[in-house]
């Protein structure tokens, strides 16, 4: 069975995409930290970051950190956290935080609570961003 997140990229569930190439996929998380909060997934499914090729940990490294650089840009922060969990959905996949103090990449945190309205602009933003950079 598919996880949501492969349902996700098969376009079967909505998502408020940022970025995509031929092998990664990122889109805001619905439960963020602080508006940006954006994952990053191979296409591909696989459980484990670390099952990952090489080579295609290496890829979805560097398609995070370009992407990071469009969510600085557009959410003006001090640095684009970076973290790997991986419990929640058996599939793969990289959270980018935009934060301006080590906490705000605590995720016991309060989530935020947006209107379907304020992650199309942020999904927009970021988009806008990132392919102002290809």
């Amino acid at each position: 069975m598919a996880t949501i997140f492969s349902r996700i990229v098969a376009g079967e569930i909505p998502s408020y995409k940022v970025a995509e190439n031929d092998r990664f996929y990122a889109f805001l998380d619905i439960n963020p930290l602080v508006k940006g909060h954006t994952l990053v997934i191979p296409k591909k499914e696989v459980d484990y970051i670390f099952d990952l090729e090489d080579d295609e940990l290496a890829e979805i490294q560097v398609f995070a950190k370009h992407l990071a650089k469009a969510i600085q840009k557009a959410f003006p922060c001090k640095k684009v956290g970076q973290a790997v969990i991986g419990l929640e959905v058996p599939h793969a996949h990289i959270h980018l935080i935009p934060i301006q103090k080590e906490s705000d990449m605590i995720f016991s945190n309060p989530k935020l609570s947006l209107s379907s309205d304020e992650f199309r602009a942020i999904a927009e933003a970021i988009n806008k961003v990132w392919n102002e950079m290809q």
